[in-house]
């Protein structure tokens, strides 16, 4: 910078001394060509100078996060009261919409009458478990009896002492009892299954009417919408009675966080060969005419959507880009110094000058020089004549 500044007053110099002072040469259009021609090239020193020891850009914006407000409801629901103000702070957690309660709160209900119903289950499963060990230790009993007496009708028919129906009877009273202990003991299963069926130390049935009433209460409590951090509601068209829920595929609102809103300025590739995380920024935001903002470096996105292949089943095109189609950029990402950044609202637009050797130096002080122009000059642009 300093020899390029020496280059240029020894330059203007000897022109003045050999043209103007001493005479030597007569001033033609030839010399005058040549003059022009030597300045020129002194020019892009500064210019080759200030774009990569200090890259400036117009095109830079600030961004904020922001969160798609979308009723989390199984059906549509319609909209009985709006809690909050259109552009007016809010706080994490305080109440923006309510949705009508009523279907929610009833499905609540429902299910808490069948999750009572369902735990009295148990306990009558549980009764019937003991009612079926009952009726089979009273057939096992009536086996023993039936067993007996076969024995004896038995004995007594071989003796003559005794029918031989009542010997057959019999046979047929153990083979029936037999029968009945094995149905009896079959459903003892079947009823020691329902009831040792669990989860977790919970009856299935229970359990799942436990996830369904969880599930309703989740849906009952989201008919109140709250703001999900601190910040604001802007253009709000949500209006009491309108219907909001899965049908209504989309946001109602959307809501703009105040945490973690940045400056994203977009420059020419080659400017940022020296452009590095930390250094310092100054930013001129059009809705501040006059004024200058501190800033630093946070990172440098180097990708560009130009660079991305999507899968498809369609060759690429490797055609030139048209002429007038600018070149890619790649964007860098800017945070402020300035602890409140209230001051700096999403998609607020300006310019952005990057040091990369300081704050100090030649190549800095023409910088600022050129963005304090062109804050300045916001109050005159865009003319109002």
């Amino acid at each position: 910078m300093v020899a390029a500044l020496l280059i240029t007053a020894i330059a203007g110099f000897l022109f003045w001394l050999i043209f103007f002072k001493l005479k030597w040469i007569r001033l033609t259009y030839a010399w005058g060509l040549f003059v022009l021609f030597f300045v020129m090239h002194l020019v892009l020193i500064f210019l080759v100078g200030l774009r990569f020891v200090a890259p400036y850009t117009t095109n830079a914006r600030v961004i904020q996060h922001t969160i798609q407000l979308i009723p989390r409801l199984p059906e549509p629901t319609l909209v009985t009261a709006v809690l909050v103000e259109p552009d007016v702070p809010v706080k994490k957690g305080q109440p923006l919409f309510q949705l009508d309660r009523r279907p929610y709160e009833y499905k609540v209900r429902q299910l808490e009458a069948q999750l009572a119903q369902a735990k009295q289950n148990v306990e009558v499963m549980k009764a019937d478990t003991e009612a079926a060990a009952q009726k089979v230790a009273k057939l096992k009993s009536e086996l023993v009896y039936a067993t007996y007496q076969q024995k004896l009708s038995d004995d007594l028919a071989r003796q003559g002492a005794g029918p031989e129906e009542d010997a057959q009877k019999w046979t047929a009273k153990v083979a029936a009892d037999e029968a009945a202990i094995k149905e009896a003991q079959a459903e003892q299963l079947r009823a020691q299954l329902r009831y040792a069926s669990q989860i977790d130390g919970v009856n299935t049935a229970v359990a799942a009417i436990q996830a369904e009433l969880a599930q309703a209460r989740y849906y009952l409590d989201n008919t109140l919408m709250v703001a999900p951090e601190d910040g604001r509601i802007v253009n709000l068209q949500v209006r009491p009675g309108m219907v909001a829920g899965e049908i209504r595929i989309g946001a109602i609102a959307s809501f703009i966080c105040d945490e973690g809103r940045y400056l994203l300025a977009s420059f020419f590739q080659e400017n940022l060969k020296y452009v590095k995380p930390g250094q310092p920024v100054e930013v001129a935001m059009n809705l501040y005419p006059g004024q200058v903002f501190n800033a630093k470096v946070e990172a440098i996105w180097k990708a560009s959507g130009v660079g991305q292949l999507l899968p498809s089943g369609t060759l690429p095109d490797f055609e030139p880009a048209p002429p007038n189609k600018p070149q890619a950029q790649y964007g860098v990402k800017i945070v402020f110094e300035s602890a409140d950044q209230s001051n700096f609202p999403i998609g607020a637009q300006g310019a952005a000058a990057i040091y990369t050797g300081g704050m100090k130096g030649g190549w800095a002080a023409l910088r600022r020089i050129s963005i304090r122009a062109y804050t300045w000059f916001s109050w005159l642009y865009p003319m109002p004549f």
